[in-house]
């Protein structure tokens, strides 16, 4: 059996009746990040990849910048624990003073000030993408998207190159999903300032924040952007397209990366 599914037995009803059945349901369990000895933040996630998750959401945070980074990596599955090294040792205290609870999945937890992410430098790529190919991105996503599938209960992110998917993460959260993906490229030292990030969710604040952070030009969703993420993305210099489905999108911020015609 999967870990990241259980099946449990429910009433199913419809316009013909009431049956019994089973049904798959995604998994939501609580993963605690231990930083240099002393308990960070716990996260809701689902049970998977819990290694890239940690180190992504580390690197989203600003506490590492890439995986040189990290001195030990130890997860105990059995209580949900995953402890991190890191060079530079310690917490630094000032983030809990900084802490913001966000619109994601089950109020997630971020220690950056939305404000800071205004003195970051703004991304500068001459990266560039046409109309068929991002509906084929969000196509490859929905398509690799197996546990959304399954359950209808997930979200899932991908990060891409105008050819294609280069990888695919899923997660009860949209910040995990992202951060998984984020992990992946650490630990496998991929560059992205020619890269694109493609995600099923909603696209708020945090996230925008994230793909800024990483130098990542383009900011791809089939769903809605917030009034806050696209100021920040103007601001910021990523190309933010939503509502991408069927055979249309939006684009909201510097549409020069985006050819059509």
């Amino acid at each position: 059996m999967d870990e990241r599914l259980e099946v449990r037995r429910v009433l199913r009803v419809d316009a013909d009746g009431v049956k019994e059945m089973d049904d798959q349901i995604i998994r939501e369990v609580p993963l605690t990040i231990y930083l240099n000895g002393q308990e960070f933040v716990t996260l809701l996630y689902t049970p998977e990849m819990a290694d890239m998750l940690a180190v992504g959401f580390l690197r989203s945070e600003g506490l590492v910048k890439d995986f040189g980074d990290i001195t030990s990596l130890r997860f105990d599955g059995e209580r949900g624990f995953i402890f991190v090294e890191t060079k530079s040792g310690g917490l630094t205290e000032k983030l809990y003073g900084k802490r913001t609870i966000t619109t994601g999945c089950g109020k997630g937890t971020v220690f950056f000030s939305v404000l800071d992410a205004l003195k970051n430098r703004p991304v500068e790529s001459g990266l560039s993408i046409t109309y068929e190919q991002v509906l084929g991105l969000v196509r490859q996503l929905q398509e690799n998207a197996v546990l959304f599938q399954a359950t209808g209960g997930i979200h899932s992110a991908a990060l891409c190159d105008p050819h294609g998917v280069i990888y695919t993460c899923e997660d009860i959260g949209r910040h995990n999903a992202v951060d998984k993906i984020i992990g992946l490229c650490l630990q496998n030292s991929v560059p992205l300032e020619d890269k694109i990030l493609v995600t099923s969710g909603r696209i708020s604040s945090e996230i925008l924040v994230k793909t800024a952070k990483l130098g990542i030009p383009v900011l791809l969703s089939r769903a809605a952007p917030t009034t806050l993420s696209v100021e920040l993305a103007d601001t910021l210099g990523v190309t933010l397209i939503g509502f991408a489905r069927g055979r249309r999108f939006n684009v909201y911020t510097h549409s020069k990366r985006v050819k059509i015609g």
